[in-house]
């Protein structure tokens, strides 16, 4: 109790925890930065584990650990603001009360290239300049901050995306490598022969049930053979090991390029158990590093990654008296910062607030004993409340009218359509973008729809995905939008961020901007409104908060009338038939044959022999047809 009295700040224990893709390890260290205790445990990847495994991970971390003051976290695939956000809050629960910072294992990694070589009572930072971290492990990736402190990420994609000169990406281009020889000069090469010892395999075809079931640590695992078999030197592991060596250096040299002018001085962190622990590997990436970058300094991580997440929590309990290096306070997706330092990224997104509380989440007064009706009153109830839909729809119609003629002219001006929401809403504007190119015969292009969450939304939430901003923006920002297209931004509460972070980055490459939302009483701050806002008036849900029904309806009513009459204006519909469907099946060829006799007064048999030789296409057909 003295000590606490005299010096408080000296008892405080910073907790240091680096999760990865195949182990966690944590540091405990006093204020002096000596080491208290480190422990290591499971995979701790954000994308690959569930609250409660992540919890679990925690809550093992804490049973062997004295209680700190601080943390510092960094964990495999936090790279989003809301992956961070949810590593703090389940942190909270195991450490409730304590300091968290929250970020990606490879920030950490840097920090710690940047602390001395050993444990010391003043961790100060040494001079960071341009660095540029090399990873190659089981996966690999290189990894710096830009001047503007954004992350910068080249690889990281995974093992089937990318990882070149990883541990897998031997082990896999070795397998490769031994069965293509093989095949081509009729023998079995050393390699081959080392491998099949080493799994345990007796002839070369058990490789394939083997290679079809291997995981990816399975596969990383034959690096150190072929590591083995360099050292004997063989002449094929050597080809793959060089191979290895220039993809590390490719994408080193690109985000090296990327950080700073060629030739300024530079230092390249190596990282990871390949690079680690094959010195012999690690040179010669060194020696390529510095042929293209003369003023290259190459150096291994001195101090393992756990201590930079140490450091970050010295960091978060004593602020930087230097606030322009510190590193900025929200973590960015990958793609996010990518398109940041393109100057594609947009400004922040402000929040929208509703005044009062929306309809969508108000109690309906006319179903509060929606539980006691019977079946037939509750389906008059549901029916009659629907039936409020059609009056609020009415009362839009110039808003609706006036998004109409924006769309309109977006597609003759060779602009698209697209859809943005989250949840039912966003669901909704999936499937009319998917009727749009076999009813109307559009490109699909034409009108698109995104999704919070991507594809897996739209059989299953995905937790936080419609409160991500900047993941609404830079799926705009992929999308390639310009100033000759739309964006349609559907929110029933009219407060989610995955539209508005979506809106704003459609406003700032000058396309035209539209909202339909449920709620009467949002606060739109002027420079976030849409060119359009519809909103129609048709009061809270029978089930409280369940907007895929009345609002969802409306949303369906909404988008088939926009879809339909942009497409009648387009000449895409004569008289009140479909004249570009596209016949997919035999319902629609038999439609499609009618609407020919509609148009042409033809028989069926000639109607139907016609099409087929116009291809389908029933404007030709007809067309055809009246010039008989």
């Amino acid at each position: 109790m003295k000590h606490n009295s005299a010096d408080p700040a000296s008892a405080a224990i910073y907790l240091g925890i680096d999760g990865g893709g195949t182990h966690t390890i944590a540091v405990a260290a006093n204020a002096g930065g000596e080491l208290i205790r480190r422990i290591e445990s499971g995979p701790s990847n954000v994308k690959l584990l569930s609250d409660a495994e992540l919890i679990a991970q925690f809550q093992s971390l804490a049973q062997a650990l004295p209680k700190p003051t601080v943390l510092g976290i960094g964990l495999a695939g936090a790279w989003a603001k809301s992956d961070a956000q949810r590593v703090r809050e389940l942190a909270a629960i195991v450490w409730p009360g304590v300091s968290c910072h929250a970020t990606n294992d490879l920030e950490i990694a840097l920090l710690a290239a940047q602390l001395p070589a050993q444990q010391s009572r003043a961790p100060k930072r040494l001079p960071a300049g341009a660095q540029v971290l090399i990873v190659s492990g089981t996966g690999s990736c290189v990894y710096t901050k830009t001047t503007r402190g954004h992350d910068l990420l080249i690889g990281g994609w995974g093992h089937v995306l990318s990882d070149h000169g990883s541990a897998y990406q031997i082990g896999l281009d070795a397998l490769k490598a031994i069965v293509a020889h093989f095949d081509r000069k009729g023998s079995w090469p050393k390699l081959g022969a080392q491998l099949l010892h080493a799994l345990q395999l007796n002839e070369p075809t058990e490789l394939i049930n083997w290679a079809q079931a291997a995981s990816k640590p399975e596969v990383a695992q034959l690096a150190l053979d072929v590591f083995a078999a360099w050292a004997k030197g063989d002449s094929l592991a050597a080809t793959i090991l060089d191979t290895a060596i220039g993809a590390l250096a490719e994408n080193a040299l690109t985000c090296a390029h990327r950080r700073a002018k060629h030739g300024t001085p530079i230092q390249f962190v190596l990282a990871g158990s390949v690079l680690l622990k094959q010195p012999r590997f690690a040179r010669l990436l060194a020696r390529r590093l510095r042929q293209e970058w003369p003023t290259a300094r190459v150096t291994p991580l001195q101090r393992e990654s756990v201590w930079g997440a140490v450091e970050l929590a010295r960091q978060t309990a004593e602020p930087s008296p230097q606030p322009e290096r510190r590193a900025p306070s929200r973590q960015v997706s990958k793609t996010e910062a990518s398109l940041a330092a393109t100057g594609l990224g947009t400004p922040p997104v402000l929040p929208v607030r509703s005044t009062r509380l929306s309809p969508t989440e108000q109690r309906n007064p006319r179903s509060l004993r929606l539980d006691k009706l019977s079946l037939a009153d509750g389906i008059t109830l549901m029916i009659r409340e629907d039936a409020r839909i059609h009056s609020a729809l009415l009362a839009e119609r110039r808003p609706i009218e006036r998004a109409l003629r924006l769309i309109v002219n977006s597609f003759r001006q060779g602009g698209r359509l697209f859809y943005v929401g989250a949840g039912t809403s966003g669901r909704l504007g999936v499937l009319d973008a998917s009727e749009c190119p076999v009813t109307f015969r559009t490109s699909p292009d034409m009108v698109q729809a995104i999704l919070a969450g991507g594809p897996t939304a739209l059989l299953k939430p995905v937790e936080g995905a419609e409160d991500d901003a900047p993941a609404g923006a830079t799926a705009v920002a992929i999308r390639g939008v310009t100033a000759r297209d739309v964006v349609f931004g559907i929110a029933a509460s009219g407060t989610t961020p995955f539209v508005w972070g979506a809106l704003q980055a459609a406003k700032a490459r000058r396309a035209k901007t539209v909202l339909l939302a449920f709620n009467p009483f949002l606060n739109i701050p002027h420079a976030m409104r849409p060119d359009v806002c519809i909103i129609p008036k048709h009061g809270p849900e029978v089930l409280t908060g369940s907007t895929r029904l009345k609002a969802g309806a409306a949303t369906k009513l909404v988008l088939n009338l926009l879809t339909t009459l942009a497409m009648v204006q387009l000449g895409k519909v004569s008289s009140n038939l479909m004249v570009d469907v596209v016949p997919t099946n035999v319902k629609l060829r038999d439609r499609a044959t009618r609407i020919v006799q509609e148009l042409t007064g033809a028989d069926y048999a000639l109607a139907q022999t016609t099409l087929l030789a116009c291809g389908g296409v029933i404007k030709k057909a007809v067309a055809r047809l009246r010039r008989r």
